[in-house]
């Protein structure tokens, strides 16, 4: 993939790891192949992008470039939910990448910035595919829970790209916090996103 960036594009200068997944499998049972895809995925390939768009920019001088990794609430805090722990694990790791690849980017003396973006619960198919073999229990999830929106996260990361350049927002968390009326005439809801900054 990143060969490919190269040669149609020259390089990376911003790298958004939007990819994550998750399983149904408690500690207790859980499928030790289930385990190893959502590392695979939520950390290993995380890392990797990460490294190769570093790369990337070092090779072309970037010294201005961005590396925003897409974590969840769940990477900072565990909730009583036995099928999501070990996804959970995998998104404290994320936490701890972000922040473990923002002290090696200031090592480098480089002005390359790493936001980790942790939204809760979004309107999205995650759950859904991760629970695919329990719709009714995903249609009750967003009955009964305040959810985010996929524009909410985009906003999100288009505010990190547009701090100033020397300020490092080092994580920023994106939570539904209620829901408003459209208007009068129509009774359809939308949820407001209440941002939580830490600027490092």
């Amino acid at each position: 993939m990143f060969a490919a960036i190269k040669e149609q594009h020259k390089g990376v200068d911003v790298c958004i790891n939007n990819a994550g997944l998750s399983h149904p499998e408690p500690l207790l049972s859980g499928k030790t192949s289930d385990w190893k895809n959502i590392m695979d995925v939520n950390v290993l390939a995380l890392s990797i992008c990460a490294r190769e768009a570093y790369q990337s920019m070092k090779e072309r001088n970037v010294d201005d470039g961005h590396i925003i990794n897409i974590n969840s609430i769940s990477g900072h805090q565990v909730i009583p939910a036995a099928e999501i722990h070990f996804y959970t694990a995998s998104k404290y790791a994320v936490t701890a990448l972000t922040e473990g690849l923002r002290q090696e980017l200031r090592a480098e003396n480089t002005h390359i910035r790493a936001t980790s973006i942790s939204p809760g619960l979004v309107a999205t198919g995650f759950i859904s595919w991760a629970r695919s073999n329990n719709r009714d229990q995903v249609a009750g999830m967003y009955a009964t829970r305040k959810s985010l929106e996929t524009k909410d996260i985009a906003s999100a990361v288009t505010y990190v790209l547009s701090a100033p350049p020397h300020v490092q927002i080092g994580e920023l968390v994106v939570e539904p916090i209620y829901q408003v009326s459209c208007c009068p005439s129509n009774p359809s809801t939308r949820t407001q996103a209440r941002l939580h900054i830490k600027v490092v």
